[in-house]
């Protein structure tokens, strides 16, 4: 496996501006050349932690890319900048990703086509807004010719920036102040999806205190409206960010009965991608 550690700006020098460093790792496995795959394209998978748009929490980000290793993927994690850096940067940090895999796809063995995108609580947020919103002027103006993501995975994530259902820290800390009238219908990506939209996954804990389940329903029910496929998980139990619900995340002495039922997201993920992508 090949491992590279890329700082965004050396790339996208305006992605360096207010001190900003985001990063993205890649973990690319070795085409093997034994068995005559030398050619091979993969497809890719890239990993947005969530952590409220303060931080990005490790618990969601390297182990979430190793998972997808041996399921033959090219895994790409994104530590995108956080507060005080405001919108739209975190969105132009994603574009530029894809931006990257395009230019390198033969260099890495990429398949563009099949180039998904896994966002945790936050980063669920950063990851369903950028499924519904890559094409949106913020974006266009530094990227003209900004890519689209093939599938979304949304995982316990925050949608709406509706105070009823809304993770208000996250969206101050991603503007600045409480979003107004406007960008709450700007914010939530919800109200956002279109017949463009990709297909997305999506799991979430009905006992989540911190982002209410109804996240994940207003984006399912907007995916149902304009008939695009989605999968939805809801598991009874399990706090928020319990991430992939084993040891790797975990103490031992902290993986109850609730958090290792809910663990069986990963191997239903793991089946729908191969259905969406015909792998």
């Amino acid at each position: 496996m090949k491992y590279e550690k890329l700082h965004l700006k050396d790339y996208f020098e305006f992605l360096g501006n207010n001190n900003a460093d985001p990063t993205l790792e890649l973990y690319l496995p070795y085409n093997l050349v034994e068995i005559n795959q030398q050619n091979r394209k993969r497809p890719c998978i890239i990993v947005c932690p969530g952590g409220g748009y303060s931080m990005c929490s490790e618990r969601e980000a390297e182990p979430v890319a190793l998972s997808f290793l041996n399921q033959g993927f090219n895994a790409f994690l994104l530590n995108y900048s956080v507060s005080p850096h405001r919108f739209p940067t975190q969105l132009c940090e994603v574009a530029s990703v894809l931006e990257l895999i395009y230019k390198n796809a033969d260099k890495w063995n990429c398949d563009t086509e099949k180039i998904a995108i896994i966002g945790f609580s936050a980063g669920g947020h950063l990851v369903a807004h950028y499924s519904t919103m890559y094409d949106c002027k913020e974006v266009r103006e530094v990227f003209p010719d900004s890519k689209p993501v093939n599938a979304s995975v949304l995982c316990y994530p925050v949608i709406t920036a509706d105070e009823k259902y809304a993770h208000k820290g996250s969206f101050i800390n991603l503007l600045g102040h409480e979003p107004d009238e406007n960008e709450v219908d700007y914010f939530s990506a919800d109200r956002r999806v279109s017949e463009k939209t990709p297909p997305a996954f999506i799991w979430h804990t009905a006992e989540d205190g911190t982002v209410p389940v109804m996240n994940s329903i207003l984006y399912a029910s907007a995916m149902s409206e304009k008939k695009i496929p989605y999968e939805l998980h809801i598991y009874p139990h399990g706090h928020h960010g319990i991430s992939l619900c084993n040891k790797e995340v975990y103490n031992d002495a902290d993986i109850t009965d609730s958090v290792l039922y809910a663990s069986s997201w990963t191997k239903s993920l793991e089946k729908w991608l191969k259905l969406t992508f015909n792998l």
